[in-house]
This record gives structure tokens, C-alpha cells and sequence, in this order.
């Protein structure tokens, strides 16, 4: 690296604090969001994104992703557009575009290649990119730097400089926030990871972890969720076999956590766009390097099955009140991933749902947090409000809404068919199972 590339780097943060140049986040969904609306409070943030209907949306103060509000973006200083040609001179950039899984669970890195592609157009000497988007070890200097490399006519580690910083954002939880989670980052040398580090430590109250390589803060991230899939299959299957044994799984759960070291995991559908996915990152990995994963997989396995278990569990139920299958009607509370968020990718409620149609049963859903075009969109799925709930055989309380927890046996009484036995499936057994058994309810929870 030459003397006056080094210089210039070196006073990068103090230019970007003092707003004589701008940090670009490419990608405004649920991690990007957050990121460019935090840094606008330190510094000068162009937000990009390609989809022109949510940039409309964010410059009118309209929160699509529902997570910070509209307040907070209408406050901040974000400079929101679609214009690629917005990013020219930027010299720090933040990309955070998804990383689906293709339907063989194969990592899609197209965005992530593609905002490569648009950064690369537009860098400049002495800028640095920072990776956010969950990958596999080795993506940001062996698949994305190349990309950089070759739109820009740059060198990396000459011209410009890479670094990656895993997202840790929980959608829907208020609590653990993008500002007292402990970040972690990494540079290219030690040079990028000094000026990245302090970069973020500008919003990051909780501070940053300096990990040792870029492999190694990818590596981190897609562990995280390995491991919280792993625990969460193993609950699952213990579900399964203590239903076989006549056992209720939470009794088990609350006895066995009365021990120090009990680890409080819980049985569980698992969607979402990072727990079910980011073990595929991981072993797809593992394959391409010859090791076939053993406990990671048979993990995955175990919670993509979830959804047609349950299924199956209502069906037995239903066929004990000799119930008419075909014509049996069942509510659906809640759509979404995960509680008290609007985010419907990847919701194994679907799962549920599409096993029992192949029995000739269309649900009625619910939820106040999705919204009802996108379930449409995405599902084929008519969201109907609960007060269309009527005659119903059983109901589904499939996702924990706040809601939905504060609904008891005298509000779910009148949505049943008076002349049929009451059966109540809570998935995540946030009821009290005795309370809804002794008011002659058909209970059955994970």
C-alpha cells in the first residue's frame, strides 16, 4: 500500500464524523434499516436500496419493515434513494442485502453478488466495504472481492479495502437492540479492521469485538444460529417423543431447568431468514471441503418437519371427535416467523397449513402484525380478522403475538362450534394447559 493511500485512510473516520464524506448502506430491509438510521445520528448516510416503492415509503416516513417506527426515520438524516448514481465518492460502504437459501437449501448469493457489482461501479480509491450479509467463510474476499476487483479496474488491499461485520438484529425485539448487542467486526488487515472498528463503535454502545480474520467473523455468525437450531431440534424431538410416551414436554422442560446448567431452549417451529437458513451456509461449506455434516443437518431436518407434525397431530385429534376432516374448520392465530414482528419470510406456519389442505381443509388465518397483501403474495394465504372466527373445530395459536397471550378460555369459548368438542392446538404452550382442560377444551401444545 502506497504512503498517500495510507495517509488518506488513516484520517477516513474523522472526514466521515466531521460529514465531509458519507457512509452508503446498500440494502434497507430489517438489518440496513436500523444501520442507516443509527449512523445518521453520528454522520452523513446515503441509504440505497433498488426496490423504489420502499424508498418511497421510508421518505414519507413510512416504516415498512415495521421494526424502528416512523417517527425515528422521519427524524433521521438519511439521505433515502434508488439512484446508484447517488453512491459515487462514497468511500465507506455497509452492504446489507439478504442470502436466501435456494429450494435444494443451497446458498443464493445473488444479491450479495449483484450489490458487489453496483459498489464496485462505484468505488473510489481509498474506500472501504463492509460485509453484513450472512455468508459462508470465505465469500467476502473469495467471491465478492473479485467482483469489487473487476467492476472497478481497483486493486483490493492497494486501491481499496474489505472488512465484514456480521448483522445481530432480533426483528421484533425491543429489548436486544443494534445498539447494546456487542458487535463483532473485521478488516483485511489491521489497518481496515482499526478504522471499521471505530466506524461502528459510533453507534454500537455495547462495543465491538475485533475478531481476527474476515473468515473468522463469518464463520461466527452462521455458528450463532447453529447452534440455537441445533438446541432448538433437540427440544423438538424430545416433543415428539414424550407425546409418544404420553408426557407433557413443558412439565419435563420446567422440572429439568431447575438445575444451574440447563440450558432454557424450548420446542418450536423454526423459520425466519437466519436460524433456518444459516446452517445451510455452513454446510455447504463443510460439503464443498469433503466433510458431510453430521448433527448440523440431522438438525435441520428435524425443524423442517415440524410444521407436517403438527399437521398430523391436529388430524389425529380431529378423527378422535370423529370430526368429518374435509369439513372440519380451524383458525390460525398468527402467520409470521416469530412473535410480534411483521416479518413473514420463511414462517413454517405455512407448513401447517399446506399439509392440511392435502387433507381438503382451508383454514382461516389471522394476524395483526403481517401484512395482508404480502401473505397473499408470498402464500396464496387471505388473512380474515378474528372476528370472522366462527364454528370452528379447533384453533391454531401458532405464532405467540402479545395479543394473543393475553386472550384466556372465556375469549375463545364463543369461536367454537357449540355442538362439537373445543380443540385447542398452542403450538408454544403459552396457556395454562390445566385452565383450558378443566373448561372441557382438547388441549395439545409442543
Amino acid at each position: 500500500m502506497n504512503m498517500d493511500m495510507h495517509v488518506e485512510a488513516r484520517s477516513l473516520y474523522d472526514r466521515i464524523v466531521d460529514r465531509e464524506e458519507s457512509i452508503a448502506v446498500i440494502g434497507l430491509g430489517y438489518v440496513g434499516l436500523p444501520i442507516a438510521v443509527a449512523f445518521s445520528a453520528k454522520a452523513n448516510v446515503v441509504g440505497f436500496d433498488v426496490n423504489e416503492k420502499k424508498i418511497g415509503d421510508y421518505r414519507a416516513g413510512i416504516d415498512a419493515t415495521g421494526d424502528i417506527g416512523g417517527e425515528a426515520i422521519r427524524d433521521s438524516g438519511v439521505e433515502f434513494t434508488s439512484d446508484a448514481a447517488r453512491l459515487d465518492g462514497v468511500p465507506f460502504f455497509i452492504v446489507a442485502v439478504p442470502t436466501p437459501v435456494t429450494s435444494g437449501n443451497v446458498p443464493n448469493l445473488a444479491y450479495v453478488q449483484e450489490a458487489s457489482r453496483l459498489v464496485g461501479r462505484r468505488l473510489k480509491q481509498g474506500a472501504i466495504v463492509v460485509y453484513e450479509s450472512t455468508v459462508y467463510p470465505g465469500v467476502t474476499e473469495e467471491v465478492c472481492v473479485p467482483i469489487l476487483e473487476a467492476e472497478s479496474g481497483l486493486k483490493c488491499g492497494v486501491d481499496f479495502k474489505v472488512g465484514y461485520s456480521p448483522e445481530r438484529i432480533n426483528p421484533g425485539d425491543k429489548v436486544h437492540r443494534l445498539e447494546n448487542i456487542v458487535k463483532i467486526v473485521s478488516g483485511m488487515d489491521e489497518e481496515s479492521l482499526d478504522i471499521i472498528a471505530r466506524i461502528y463503535e459510533l453507534v454500537i454502545e455495547a462495543g465491538v469485538y475485533r475478531a481476527e480474520s474476515i473468515k473468522v467473523a463469518e464463520a461466527a455468525k452462521v455458528i450463532e444460529n447453529a447452534q440455537r437450531d441445533i438446541n432448538i431440534a433437540f427440544m423438538n424431538e424430545l416433543s415428539m417423543l414424550f407425546n409418544v410416551m404420553g408426557i407433557n414436554t413443558s412439565s419435563v422442560l420446567q422440572a429439568a431447568g431447575t438445575k444451574w446448567n440447563f440450558l432454557p431452549f424450548t420446542p418450536g417451529l423454526v423459520g425466519g431468514h437466519c436460524i433456518g437458513i444459516d446452517p445451510y451456509y455452513l454446510t455447504y461449506k463443510a460439503e464443498d471441503k469433503g466433510y458431510h455434516s453430521k448433527i448440523i443437518l440431522a438438525g435441520r431436518h428435524v425443524n423442517d418437519g415440524m410444521g407436517k407434525y403438527v399437521a398430523q397431530q391436529i388430524i389425529k385429534l380431529l378423527v378422535k371427535q370423529k370430526q368429518s376432516i374435509p369439513n372440519a374448520r380451524i383458525g390460525f392465530l398468527g402467520l409470521t416467523y416469530k412473535e410480534d414482528s411483521s416479518d413473514i419470510r420463511n414462517t413454517k406456519v405455512t407448513d401447517i397449513i399446506k399439509e392440511l389442505m392435502e387433507y381438503g381443509i382451508v383454514p382461516i388465518v389471522t394476524d395483526p402484525f403481517a401484512d395482508k397483501q404480502e401473505a397473499y403474495h408470498e402464500y396464496g394465504i387471505e388473512l380474515s380478522d378474528i372476528s370472522e372466527f366462527n364454528d370452528l373445530n379447533a384453533i391454531v395459536v401458532a405464532v405467540p403475538h402479545t395479543p394473543f397471550k393475553q386472550m384466556g378460555v372465556t375469549d375463545f369459548e364463543p369461536l367454537y362450534n357449540k355442538n362439537a368438542e373445543k380443540i385447542m392446538i398452542d403450538i408454544k404452550g403459552i396457556y395454562d394447559r390445566r385452565e383450558f382442560e378443566r373448561s372441557g377444551f382438547g388441549y395439545w401444545s409442543l
